[in-house]
């Protein structure tokens, strides 16, 4: 059965700098499709995170290349296992450079969120799997 995928594209100022920040964190990168001026990170085998410097990204747009750190661009979500998961992967991120942001917690639901070395939001969400109806 075909599994669709999503590619994520991101502007970043140093590919080399969020390789190694993503590598951190655990997710491989996929040397076949990156470059110089892009690290293919692996987040699942359906998420792939690709990571551009500006003048790269700049060939897919014509629009002005937001400055996260100022706009809200997209907030990336991944969902987690595990509070603990939750946890462990935000306390990575933060470990190598990341900013933490704020922690949500209803019971049946909770996150944390960081924003990388660039300034783009990554949201970290465990979901009690016994409250999600299906």
């Amino acid at each position: 059965m075909y599994q669709q995928m999503i590619f994520v594209n991101l502007a970043v100022n140093d590919v080399e700098a969020s390789r190694k920040f993503f590598t951190d964190l655990g997710y491989p990168i996929n040397k076949q499709f990156s470059t110089e001026d892009c690290a293919c990170v692996e987040i699942s085998d359906t998420i792939v995170a690709m990571m551009l410097s500006k003048s790269h990204y700049q060939q897919f747009t014509t629009k002005e290349i937001a400055d996260p750190t100022k706009t809200s661009e997209a907030l990336l979500g991944l969902s987690a296992e595990s509070r603990t998961a939750v946890d462990e992967l935000v306390d990575k991120a933060v470990a190598a450079g990341a900013t933490a942001g704020k922690v949500q917690d209803y019971g049946f639901m909770y996150g944390r969120a960081f924003d990388d070395l660039d300034g783009h939001t990554w949201e970290i969400i465990w979901m009690d799997p016994t409250q999600v109806e299906g």
